[in-house]
């Protein structure tokens, strides 16, 4: 079923906590001509995470662990992977969407464990209870947060990454929407990040730029407005300071 724009605007809205679900569901009526035509649309549009999986849970290949790391601003529940075979080898935190730490997240930390990696995937949420299993609970969670508490729980992580025996010391990060705004926010905070991939990410102010030391790759959707505002002062900043980045524009892409 080919979506309008303003219905791809309009969850965008839901999905980000401009709305609550009862008022998105009464605009997705209106745009539907009907509540038939609103749950029909309601399914197109919701996420589907065991179709999206790709790495099964008790893949053999993996080990899996659930671990506590400290932060300033209160301890971190981690979900961590890696492969049975091999020897030391470099870590990637993990940085969920605004829905926390989900069976997606895993996922993709299951994919990057295979890749030969230690995948960290924390849950940003822990001190406020955990990711609830209600995306609009843990949405509206994270839409709570203190910026700057949620940063610190994510760069203890690159310390807790370089603290695991197993890992070479090398630390990257990558992360989606939220996450993505917060794997720009751990590059221009912690200094021991070697890396970082940021996936349709809110971008730190230009004044936070010159202290960034990672190597940056950044993936944009050419029809994302709300994101894509400060990409130009984003990118001015990082040709200024002679930062190492890649920016990759999707024209034509949603977010």
């Amino acid at each position: 079923m080919p979506l309008s724009q303003d219905i791809i605007n309009l969850y965008d809205a839901f999905t980000h906590g401009q709305l609550n679900r009862r008022a998105f569901m009464e605009k997705l009526t209106l745009l539907a001509g009907g509540v038939a035509g609103a749950t029909t649309l309601l399914g197109v549009l919701a996420n589907d995470y065991a179709q999206a999986a790709l790495v099964a849970e008790d893949d053999p290949r993996l080990a899996t662990a659930s671990q506590m790391y400290p932060s300033p601003a209160g301890d971190v529940r981690a979900y961590l992977v890696w492969s049975k075979e091999g020897a030391k080898r470099p870590a990637v935190i993990v940085v969920h969407e605004n829905r926390g730490l989900n069976a997606h997240i895993k996922d993709v930390a299951r994919r990057i464990a295979l890749e030969g990696f230690i995948a960290i995937a924390p849950d940003v949420l822990t001190p406020e209870g955990g990711t609830s299993e209600d995306e609009d609970k843990a949405r509206d969670l994270i839409g709570k947060l203190d910026e700057k508490g949620a940063i610190a729980r994510l760069v203890a992580a690159v310390d807790f990454a370089r603290s695991i025996p197993e890992s070479t010391g090398k630390t990257g990060a990558v992360g989606f929407c939220w996450g993505g705004g917060m794997v720009n926010q751990m590059a221009a905070h912690a200094d021991q990040l070697d890396a970082g991939v940021a996936y349709y990410g809110r971008q730190p102010t230009a004044d936070r730029v010159p202290g960034i030391k990672a190597a940056l790759m950044l993936h944009y959707a050419g029809k994302d407005d709300r994101i894509n505002a400060g990409i130009a002062d984003y990118e001015a900043a990082l040709k200024a300071a002679g930062k190492t980045y890649e920016l990759h524009m999707y024209e034509g892409a949603q977010h």
